[in-house]
């Protein structure tokens, strides 16, 4: 009980999870190079007494004890602004652990058809925050032939589903894919893909399991090697996390971890309110990014000594507004947040929606901008051994110069940075994270359409043009 230490975290990871990572099975974890940036990326996030954050990482629970804020309910729109001051520096490893803020969101709901799925939330909420856990986000299935659904495909497994019920639990089938972090966290907690109708009861199943559980298989890969130098990867070197590809071989799980089995009622909801956590954290992530693209943009053009050409000025001014437009979006939906009926204060849905929809589909013409100022160096840069070279640094640094306040290394180290984010490692992660994590662009869409007082803006328009609106339908039912 209680916080952990990044020593305890590491030694939690010992437990005989099965993951596979390169064709190998990895007995431990903690010793295999492939996991280090991962472990040690996640146990910086248990650094409780640093003076930098250890104070934002933690808060004092309602029943007086300690816990990362990760867990920290907002009731108010200081404590949803606190998260988000967490969340810039927080690694992913920790971040996804806010499954369980989607989870408590709609535990009301919940309630309303399951009083026991409920309360098995709330206790899992409470185990998992109490015992300083991590636990992934796990939701997206393989999903097979899109046009069928689920139960009408060729092999019935490709969405996870309950193949047996009894007095102590369920036994479930299938897998999901694309899961942040799987490999290096405590508790995997499942979440339907989508809605699901009356004859797909045994696949509107939602759960948590730890990943050492009989019968759980993750098979692992990152955008990164193992190793790679800090100099010519600033990005990836120190962001990496693998993708988890986890299977579910007939794992039993207990009735007590069970939120869902078979109301499909509730399979849309589950969904849909993790969606607006995953699209939250990644605009948090976007406004850091955007911000960041600005930086390097301004500076890459002051090394060139264009910082008064006009074709640069215009293209940073274009980043400059990507990057605010991101930032007002992240703010209006704090200030203007909504509330369950039990008081959790989250993010304005419509305002992240759109904000998500705006990042993703201007992201990629974005950084051709950052691209355009870089130049043909963004690829063709030395590597940092050759500058170290005495023989062929000697060229490097004679013919890389610019102007004399300009810094040889820290030039190349610039470039190397617009590299890695937007054109190698992490940069080809990211630039399909950007479009799919939290639901590809139509998820947006759905949200917003679903969202958008369209009654309103109709009613505004018809008394544009001249037209009185119809009167309301109770109004009718009066007269």
């Amino acid at each position: 009980m209680g916080l952990k230490t990044p020593h305890q975290y590491v030694e939690s990871l010992r437990d005989g999870r099965v993951t596979y990572w390169g064709g190998e099975n990895i007995a431990d974890i903690t010793k295999h190079p492939r996991f280090k940036v991962p472990i040690d990326l996640t146990a910086a996030d248990y650094e409780y007494s640093s003076p930098e954050f250890g104070a934002l990482r933690k808060y004092r629970t309602e029943e007086g004890g300690e816990a990362h804020r990760i867990y920290q309910i907002p009731r108010s729109e200081e404590d949803l602004g606190t998260r988000i001051e967490m969340m810039k520096h927080t690694s992913i490893g920790t971040l996804v652990s806010g499954v369980y803020m989607a989870l408590m969101s709609v535990k009301d709901e919940v309630a309303q058809v399951n009083p026991q799925c409920a309360a098995n939330i709330e206790r899992m909420y409470r185990y998992c925050r109490d015992n300083d856990l991590r636990a992934a986000e796990v939701i997206t299935d393989p999903k097979g032939d899109r046009k069928r659904r689920a139960h009408e495909q060729d092999d019935p497994d490709l969405y996870v589903r309950i193949v047996d019920r009894n007095k102590d639990g369920i036994v479930v089938r299938g897998a999901k894919l694309h899961i942040t972090a799987a490999s290096v966290i405590h508790e995997l907690v499942v979440m339907p893909t989508k809605g699901m109708r009356q004859d797909e009861k045994d696949y509107a199943v939602s759960f948590s399991i730890p990943v050492n559980a009989p019968g759980v298989k993750i098979i692992n890969r990152s955008f990164a090697p193992a190793e790679l130098n800090a100099f010519d990867y600033p990005a990836s070197s120190h962001h990496s996390m693998p993708e988890g590809f986890v299977v579910f071989d007939d794992v039993f799980v207990p009735w007590d971890r069970v939120f869902l089995a078979g109301e499909v009622q509730l399979a849309s909801r589950l969904a849909q309110s993790l969606g607006l956590w995953e699209r939250t954290g990644g605009l948090v992530e976007a406004v850091r990014m955007s911000e960041l693209f600005v930086g390097l943009a301004q500076l890459v053009t002051e090394h060139q000594g264009k910082d008064k050409d006009p074709t640069a000025l215009n293209s940073i001014s274009e980043l400059i507004t990507y990057a605010e437009m991101l930032r007002m979006s992240l703010d209006y939906a704090c200030r203007h947040y909504e509330k369950t009926p039990s008081g959790m204060v989250f993010p304005n849905t419509l305002a992240i929606n759109a904000a998500k929809y705006y990042y993703a589909a201007n992201f990629h013409q974005t950084v051709r901008y950052l691209h355009d100022l870089g130049g043909g160096l963004v690829l063709t840069l030395p590597l940092e051994a050759d500058l170290r070279n005495e023989e062929s640094g000697k060229y490097i640094k004679k013919y890389l110069h610019t102007k004399n306040d300009v810094d040889i290394e820290t030039r190349m180290r610039v470039y190397n940075m617009i590299r890695d984010l937007t054109a190698d490692a992490y940069g080809g992660w990211q630039f399909v994270v950007a479009l799919q994590a939290g639901g590809g662009l139509a998820a947006q869409r759905i949200m917003m359409n679903r969202t958008y007082n369209l009654a309103q803006a109709k009613e505004l328009a018809l008394r544009a043009a001249g037209v009185k609106p119809p009167a309301p339908a109770r109004a009718q039912a009066a007269e």
